[in-house]
């Protein structure tokens, strides 16, 4: 245990931001760290719990959490690296951009403020970096076996670095013009400098691990050729296909999916050139953003960067309350109303309400029009139910619609045809015990298979993947 009475002499302190005045400026992180005695303080709030929570309930991976926060009290910074990075291949990931489900999960989040968990991670790794601790690491032999990785994010990623750890030649195969997935093209600059990515795909390739670029399996390559020219196939193409709004006014110009308008600023911001009549600006724009969830506020904060003149965020559902409910009880996941970075930096909230149409004028769009909602009457199972309020009609000036409502699942191309791979009523590949799809020498892991999650979600999928084919390959031999 860090320190016994740790939690009660030292109160939460979370890392500064910089002032929102500055940050708006440009697509730099914005955070800056702790400094080493405020992390130990805080490391010692640990209460070292019988069956800490953050460990069995919050963190997909099991990250052994009050361990390395034991170690960083102590000042054993190398051990605490290896203790984080035995469960989780990018904690400089995770550190930055996951939602903490562990400090949710926190048993101080009773009734205190959880220990800084998200963050102590950070540090660790970034001290990791920063001492030449992190190396490749290389197997001891080489099982000459040939796997292929579809699709670069997260999940892609944390199975290709485990199989090629356990002495497998892998090859990933990304169809965009860089390597990320996810992480490179759907989450923002001032969240996760792309740097940040570079390095450990450095460390990755002096591991073993081929990047092919712009290569769309099925298209670019059959599904044949892989099947005949490696011993496995990993498929981790994420769930891509964006959520859609049926309504009157949808084609209007001006009117994008999320993932659109995200990964075009990233482009920018990676030096390359957009034509300008492919450019997706909020500069002096009214927008709206369509959906509630981190997406949408990804698209704020991106839009308040590009200088839009007033930004509203809308939701289908009614605002969460400000503290738990009794029925949303320790340890799940706090159903609370969360104020972003983004939302900090200026934009108007709004709950309960659909949007009906879409007005424009010479074919671009000018007006959203919605209607408030009442969700006070639940069905016959007691789930939420809304009902449209009658007279409580909406209009939201609106230069551009940005819509971020979520995704349907993976994209069914070619390569998913031509392998015949049995799906389930939502369109995520259906998966065995051993995460084998109904193709034999053919595995899935991540938003292809469970639908859009958390990063750290994915991460855990990717490995818990290696791990069956690594045993799979094995008994080819």
């Amino acid at each position: 245990m860090a320190k016994p009475t740790g939690f009660l002499e030292h109160s939460r302190k979370d890392p500064p931001k910089r002032a929102v005045k500055s940050r708006i400026k440009d697509f730099r992180e914005f955070e800056s760290p702790l400094t080493q005695d405020v992390l130990r303080e805080q490391a010692a709030r640990c209460m070292d719990c019988g069956v800490p929570g953050c460990h069995a309930y919050g963190c997909p991976l099991e990250n052994r959490i009050p361990d390395w926060n034991d170690m960083i009290y102590k000042g054993q910074w190398k051990i605490a690296l290896d203790l984080l990075h035995a469960t989780n291949n990018f904690p400089e990931v995770t550190g930055r951009i996951c939602p903490a489900p562990c400090e949710a999960s926190c048993t101080l989040s009773i009734n205190e403020k959880p220990v800084t968990i998200r963050h102590i991670e950070l540090q660790i790794v970034e001290r990791g970096w920063k001492e030449g601790w992190i190396q490749p690491e290389l197997p001891e032999q080489k099982s000459g076996k040939r796997v292929a990785v579809v699709g670069s994010g997260p999940a892609g990623l944390a199975a290709a670095q485990q199989l090629a750890r356990s002495g497998h030649k892998v090859v990933v195969f990304e169809k965009s013009d860089r390597v990320g997935g996810l992480l490179r093209y759907g989450i923002p600059d001032y969240k996760l400098e792309k740097h940040i990515i570079d390095r450990r795909l450095d460390q990755m390739q002096n591991e073993g691990v081929i990047f092919e670029k712009e290569v769309n399996a099925g298209t670019d390559i059959s599904a044949g050729y892989m099947k005949r020219s490696f011993d496995a196939i990993l498929l981790a193409a994420g769930s891509t296909v964006p959520r859609d709004l049926n309504v009157k006014g949808r084609d209007l110009s001006g009117v994008h999916f999320a993932m659109s308008f995200l990964k075009q600023q990233n482009r920018i911001c990676a030096g390359d050139k957009i034509a300008k009549k492919e450019l997706i600006s909020a500069r002096g724009k009214h927008v709206v953003v369509i959906g509630g969830g981190d997406t949408g506020a990804d698209c704020v904060g991106t839009a308040r960067r590009q200088g839009a003149r007033k930004i509203t965020q809308i939701e289908l559902l009614p605002k969460p309350p400000d503290e738990r409910l009794p029925e949303n009880p320790w340890p799940v996941w706090p159903n609370v109303l969360r104020t972003s970075s983004s939302h900090e930096e200026g934009c108007d909230r709004l709950w309960s309400i659909s949007t009906k149409r879409f007005e424009g004028e010479a074919g671009a769009i000018k007006t959203l029009h919605g209607i408030r909602l009442d969700w006070s009457s639940p069905d016959q199972n007691g789930r939420k139910k809304f009902k449209e309020i009658a007279g409580s009609d909406i209009e939201l000036k609106a230069d551009l619609v940005l819509l971020a409502a979520g995704f349907v699942h993976t994209d069914h191309g070619a390569f998913l045809d031509d392998l015949s791979l049995k799906c389930d009523k939502a369109g995520n590949i259906v998966v065995n015990d051993q995460m084998m799809t109904s193709e034999p020498g053919v595995f899935a892991a991540g938003d292809c298979v469970e639908g859009a999650s958390l990063v750290v979600t994915a991460i855990m999928s990717g490995r818990r993947m290696a791990k069956h084919v690594n045993q799979y390959l094995l008994q080819q031999q």
